[in-house]
């Protein structure tokens, strides 16, 4: 089966889905960070799942990182991963006025909080426009403070690959930075190109 699995038009479609719950994503941590988020254009490529763990390292570049990983279920299904930079959560914490009270579990909880938010604002906003329901699971660490590389292990991926959706969210003048990316396992595809043909046919 060739990896290239959505058409040119589902392809376009899903950009501009992802594109406006992208935004809402960003509009929720504006609203709880008091700062303005810059955005990227969403990027949809269909990786092979041994090159997952490549494919995060270079989103997040070379250093430090975190991620949040959740599932998303329902006629969508899939998972979440959020990738925050070395020194995201401290940035977080002076921003949220936490003081010097920021212990590692204090950071981890924070990530998982701003993770949450992003990956429900992101895939409610997407599964809204696509006029289907969507559930979600309680988000969990990936990984903290490890290698880019080594934010996941291949073996860990059960579909032989995957639709990946990403987008970077960063904090004016800060140096935080996230990116989500939504993997789609390729037997859950059809039920999204499906859900893409019904907001194609209603435009």
């Amino acid at each position: 089966m060739s990896i290239d699995f959505i058409s040119d038009e589902q392809r376009e479609a899903l950009q501009e889905v992802a594109n406006i719950g992208m935004g809402q994503a960003g509009a929720s941590i504006a609203q709880v960070l008091g700062e303005f988020v810059e955005l990227s254009i969403p990027q949809i490529r269909a990786v092979a799942a041994a090159e997952i763990p490549a494919a995060l390292a270079a989103l997040a570049g070379d250093g430090i990182a975190s991620a949040v990983r959740q599932a998303f279920i329902g006629e969508l299904r899939g998972e979440a991963i959020v990738i925050f930079s070395e020194h995201s959560a401290h940035d977080l914490a002076e921003l949220l006025c936490y003081g010097d009270a920021l212990d590692t579990p204090a950071s981890r909880e924070l990530l998982l909080d701003i993770g949450n938010v992003l990956v429900g604002a992101c895939l409610g906003g997407i599964a809204g426009l696509l006029q289907t329901e969507i559930g979600f699971s309680a988000p969990s660490l990936l990984a903290d403070q490890v290698a880019t590389r080594q934010l996941i292990q291949a073996e860990t991926i059960a579909a032989r690959c995957a639709l990946l959706v990403e987008v970077r969210f960063g904090l004016e003048k800060r140096a935080f930075r996230c990116h989500l990316v939504m993997l789609m396992p390729d037997d859950a595809v059809a039920a999204l190109q499906r859900a893409l043909d019904r907001f194609i046919e209603g435009l």
